[in-house]
């Protein structure tokens, strides 16, 4: 092996780094190199630590400048290494090293890596005058603990700003998920423009994300226009940002684009995007046939990939095909299964009726079993009413999560539609006792470049009046069309009349409702809500499609549903 392909230990025979002539551009080089290879999946066998070596090179004499520590505290990285970052303070003063720059934004960025905000916000704090990296570093340590209110505070007291100030504070935002905010924000950034602040490529991937965690499509489809123009590159990046954006936004199609024109070059992370967007649109076989592909380019698939198959053979009800892919995993790829993929089996069988083999997968697993895969097992016995799976899946989500509203509410909607209503009032009572509320409905659509979001029985939007006299006249035509409202979908014990009422109020409809109203006819309606959809708004809305002439796109929790002239993509399998 040559030289320049292999790391050298300090203890190499072959390197006497005791002459006396050494520089400590060569240490410097040496740290940095077992940093980076600490940060990389081990090719080779890793001889050091990156601090080993700075203590081998103070044993020989050495002394650090100021790009010594800057290297060495990028290895610090978990609370666990917080000790080992505060004796290396300790150095930094020793060698007179504390007031350098580029050593105070790499020692903020070590406290904020190890967890504590309070000693980086008190470097920051005992800096006279920071510079742009040091303010751009404090902002991050604050967003990556989720202070996102506090970055900003500090974003808008900057004296200037750069590209990295605007997509970290972007990116914070999506994190903490308030993607709207994220979008306000690349549009004052887009102001700013004329003082040479423009995007780049991570910025753009942050803003196409916080597109797509919203579902809108029409600042996606904008903000892919931007791309354009501005003459960025479509690298495999950026591209997979485009095809994860368009398929959460609805626009499979879109994606596929954008996938095709990658060209042959696509990484498995590409594949994996157009492999998940086509799992939640429902397009299971064309999935199938996407991994087949994939393996002829001589691809390697990993779990991620495989996580995206099994998904697919749930939507599409393929229980043989999600078998033999689960198997494959291991058996041909040395791959093992993850909790997730546990999880996507138990759905599989669980959403078929096969609560037998749902509950084989449940106890063969090598690992103790999640809120996932115990939320799966409930869903399924759920819809086959297996009152008692239902209720052993129940106890072990609450022992993991005692807050967690969707148990109670999946238990309390199997009572329901089996008419025990006292059974059903006392998980409700439970709930109550416990100070557990259930998650509002949710619904969040787009119209003319506007996010507007209603939640179930919604009188907040200045509309409210013109939305609710459209409701009726759509629940009034679906009614003379055959439409019958399933009140089993209610979970209070009220008269039928209350019943049919709780569920016209019900988000999704609202937001149908308020779309009807504000676009011309035959704008199709793309929906993005925050819960599964009940059976009772997915017959509304096949209806509604057909009466009213629209495509309804509706993105639930866990899939897509295409409403096109009265009939939905999943088959009614969801």
């Amino acid at each position: 092996m040559q030289a320049s392909t292999k790391l050298i230990s300090p203890t190499h025979p072959t390197l006497n780094l005791s002459h006396p002539t050494i520089e400590s551009f060569i240490w410097n080089t040496l740290i940095r190199a077992h940093v980076q290879a600490k940060a990389r999946p081990p090719t080779t066998p890793f001889f050091n630590s990156p601090l080993s070596i700075f203590l081998r090179m103070r044993f020989h004499s050495v002394q650090p400048d100021f790009h010594t520590f800057p290297f060495l505290l990028q290895s610090f990285t978990s609370p666990s290494s917080l000790h080992s970052g505060l004796k290396i303070h300790a150095q930094i003063f020793k060698f007179g090293l504390a007031c350098d720059p580029f050593v105070q934004t790499s020692l903020i960025n070590m406290f904020s890596s190890c967890g504590n905000l309070g000693f980086a916000q008190q470097l920051f704090d005992e800096i006279p005058q920071p510079d742009l990296p040091s303010w751009n570093s404090i902002i991050n340590a604050n967003v990556k603990l989720g202070f996102i209110n506090v970055a900003r505070n500090l974003f808008d007291e900057m004296p200037k700003r750069n590209v990295i100030s605007w997509s970290c504070m972007l990116s914070g935002y999506v994190r903490c998920g308030e993607c709207k905010e994220a979008l306000t924000l690349f549009r004052e950034m887009q102001r700013m423009e004329v003082s040479d602040v423009r995007p780049n490529q991570f910025t753009m991937s942050v803003v196409l994300s916080a597109c797509g965690r919203l579902g809108a499509l029409e600042h996606g489809k904008w903000a892919h226009a931007y791309i354009d123009k501005c003459g960025m590159k479509v690298d495999v990046v950026l591209g997979t940002c485009l095809i994860d954006m368009y398929a959460k936004c609805g626009s499979i199609d879109r994606a596929r684009w954008v996938f095709d024109n990658l060209g042959p070059n696509k990484d498995v992370m590409a594949w994996s995007a157009m492999m998940s967007g086509l799992a939640m649109h429902g397009h299971g076989q064309e999935c199938l046939d996407l991994f087949s592909k994939m393996m002829n380019y001589g691809v390697r698939p990993n779990g991620v990939i495989f996580l995206g198959v099994l998904c697919a053979c749930v939507h599409g009800g393929l229980v043989s095909e999600g078998n033999d892919y689960f198997n494959m995993m291991d058996k041909e790829f040395g791959i093992s299964p993850l909790i997730q993929h546990y999880g996507c089996m138990v759905d599989l069988y669980g959403r078929a009726g096969l609560i037998d083999k749902a509950w084989d997968v449940v106890k063969s697993m090598p690992m103790e079993p999640d809120v996932i895969v115990w939320g799966a097992l409930l869903s399924g016995s759920r819809m086959c009413g297996d009152i008692e799976t239902c209720e052993v899946a129940l106890k072990k989500l609450i022992e993991l999560e005692p807050t967690n509203s969707s148990a109670y509410v999946l238990l309390s909607n199997v009572y329901a539609k089996m008419g025990r209503w006292k059974d059903a009032r006392n998980v409700r009572s439970l709930m109550e006792a416990n100070g557990i509320r259930k998650v509002p409905g949710c619904s969040l659509v787009e119209v003319g470049g506007v996010i507007h979001e209603f939640f179930v029985g919604d009188e907040s939007h200045p509309d409210t009046r013109e939305i609710y006299l459209m409701l009726d006249e759509i629940m009034n035509r679906l009614k003379i069309n055959g439409y019958v409202t399933n009140t089993k979908e209610v979970l209070l014990d009220l008269d039928e009349e209350g019943k049919e009422l709780a569920l016209s109020l019900h988000s999704e409809k609202l937001a149908i409702a308020f779309a009807i109203l504000k676009t011309n006819i035959g704008t199709p309606i793309h929906i993005v809500k925050n819960l599964r959809t009940c059976s009772d708004c997915h017959v509304a809305m096949k209806m509604i499609s057909k009466v009213f002439g629209r495509e309804i796109v509706v993105r639930d929790c866990s899939r897509f549903h295409h409403f096109i002239d009265g009939v939905c993509s999943c088959k009614d399998y969801w």
